[in-house]
Parts: structure tokens; sequence; C-alpha cells
């Protein structure tokens, strides 16, 4: 036995079950991915816990369910649905900076493999997503050649005379197109950066916007289906058993609240979508640099409310398009005031 054996102190009784615990799922070792799947834990239990009490007390809803199935079955196919959403959502790409830059790389090392091909459009391939540069970009880079490297790329997205450093990461140490933001919690820089959502463990961006949104829809379509189900059996039974009432009010005061929470920010992400924002840009748009100079009520991505909506709803998931910023020219015109005849004109569209 060597000194070394005989100075280290003994191992702590707790360290070999969950060294076993970390062998078996590694995914429990991080603590940030530990925290993240107790929280869908949890959200999936409490989903199971009010639709579980539900049918365990309102034997009215059993008697019901048995004259017209189809009722029950919406709401069971809705209760699936929004689960299988969340998950969908939780476990899809929020679009990283690194992907979209490694496309690029690669596009360029298949032009210069096959120089014939030059003249195809400004999309590129890496695995099984795209990015697709707006039409404009390659003429603001100065280049007509489609092998543009990702500096190139980046600095034709932004206006002339800024330098390098106003769009690199400090901390991935990658050039960062407009809109793009580094997350803290990811430890990537996401495109289109909205948040980071704790109970999906995930970020919201450019590749999964729509699927968050419609996340929304069907967790606050469920939360009300449930909250009118609570309220019909508390009408019917609420002298009977009180501690079954108890129970319930309890339920129904918390999933109020939450519905209410729902509902505000379904309507705050549907008012970022029409003006073609991100939670981000919106709340600290005095802190990005291209952004200071813009009035507030100027939103400078925006399309029109039906370009909106379209690129939004439409968008293929698996193409990430790269968004110059607007001219002076462009933001001038979009700082004037509506008129009668813009209103004719759907200028707004």
């Amino acid at each position: 036995m060597t000194i070394a054996n005989i100075c280290r102190p003994p191992p702590f009784p707790g360290d070999q079950p969950m060294d076993r615990c970390f062998g078996i799922c590694p995914c429990l070792a991080d603590p940030a991915r530990r925290s993240s799947l107790f929280l869908k834990l949890a959200l999936v239990t409490i989903h199971v816990v009010y639709a579980g009490v539900l049918f365990l007390f309102d034997r009215d809803l059993i008697e019901k369910t048995k004259k017209e199935p189809w009722y029950t079955i919406l709401y069971l196919l809705l209760f699936v649905v929004t689960l299988i959403q969340y998950f969908v959502t939780s476990l899809s790409s929020p679009g990283y900076v690194i992907d979209a830059m490694m496309a690029v790389n690669e596009r360029n090392a298949v032009y210069r493999k096959a120089p014939e091909t030059s003249n195809q459009s400004a999309l590129s391939k890496n695995g099984s997503f795209i990015v697709a540069m707006e039409g404009n970009q390659m003429e603001r880079n100065g280049s007509g050649s489609n092998a543009t490297s990702w500096s190139k790329v980046v600095a034709g997205l932004y206006p002339f005379g800024s330098t390098i450093r106003t769009w690199t990461c400090t901390y991935c140490n990658v050039e960062q197109p407009p809109r793009a933001k580094h997350c803290h919690d990811c430890d990537k820089c996401v495109l289109q950066f909205d948040h980071h959502c704790v109970w999906l463990g995930n970020c919201i961006g450019q590749g999964n916007h729509c699927r968050f949104w419609w996340y929304l829809c069907e967790e606050t379509a469920l939360c009300l289906w449930t909250g009118i189900l609570y309220i019909s059996y508390l009408k019917a039974n609420i002298t009977r058993v009180w501690w079954q009432d108890a129970i319930l009010i309890l339920l129904l005061i918390i999933l109020s609240i939450c519905l209410i929470f729902l509902l505000l920010l379904l309507l705050f992400h549907s008012y970022l979508i029409l003006t073609n924002q991100t939670t981000y840009e919106l709340v600290r748009r005095r802190r990005i640099p291209y952004l200071r100079a813009i009035p507030e009520r100027v939103h400078p991505f925006s399309k029109g409310i039906c370009r909106n909506l379209y690129h939004f709803c439409f968008a293929m998931s698996t193409i990430y398009s790269l968004e110059p910023l607007p001219t002076s020219q462009e933001i001038e015109e979009k700082s004037r005031p509506y008129t009668c005849s813009d209103a004719v004109t759907c200028r707004c569209c």
C-alpha cells in the first residue's frame, strides 16, 4: 500500500450509486441537462394529474363518455398532441450559427471542386438543413462568386463601415449575422434568438419558433378545455364531498393562473410574428448596436403582415434565412407615417 493510498480520503458512501447512475444515463451527469429533464418530467406529471383527477372524481364525465365517446376522445387527442408537440419543440434545433457557418464552408468546398456549378442559387446544404441568403446580400458582398467565405457573408449583412469586432461572439469566436445572439444556457449562438425556455430546456430561435407558437396554442386550448370540465363538475357536485371539492378548487385556481399566463404569452408572440420581431430584440433593443439608432415604432425586419405570416408559417424548418440589415432608405420608408392611400394600397401587408 502506497502513501498516496493511505492519505486518500475514503469515498463518500453516495458516490458509487451516483456514478453507476451517471454511467447508465450520461445526460444526468450534466447539471443543466439534469434540471431540464426533471422539469420535463414535472410538466408531464402535472398534465397527468389534472386529467387523472378529473376522470377519477367526475362520474358524470365517465357516463357521458359511454354515451358520447367522441367528446372524451377529442379531449384525450388534444392532450396527447399537446405533449407530443412539447417534446418535438424541446428536441428541435433553434438554428445554430455554427451549423450555418459549416454549411457555407461546405458549399465553398463543393464550388472549389466543381466550378462549373457556380451559377447555382445561393443555397448552402449541410446535413439535413439549408442556409438561404437574401437576394441583395450577394450584391452587398461585392463579390460575384458563389464561393463566399462565412466572414464575407456576414460582412455583407451589415452596413458598410462596421468592424468585425461588432459582430464577433466573444464566447464562440464566430461571426454573428444580424439577429443572432449567444445563449449562455446552450453555450451556442442562435439565429434569430428569441429566448431560452426553461420548461422546454431549449432555445427558441428561427428553427423552432413556429413549433413553439403552435405548442402555446395547443397548451392554451387544453388548459381552457380542462378548466371548463372542472367548472362543470363543481357546478354539479359542489356540496357532495368537501375534500374533493377543495382539491378541485385548488387545482382550478392554479389552472386559471396558468391559463392567463399562456394567453398573454400567446398574444405577445402573435404580435412578434406579425411584426417580425423577437423577444430579445423587443426587450433589449437599446442594447443591440444596430438597432439603437432606429426609432422605436419602426420594425426594421418587417416585410408586412401578410409576408411575415407567410414566412413564419410556411417557411421550411430546414431552411435558415440570413436577413441583412435594412438600408437607410428602407428605414426612412418604414418610418413614414401611414396615410389613407397606404391603407388602400395595403402598405402594412
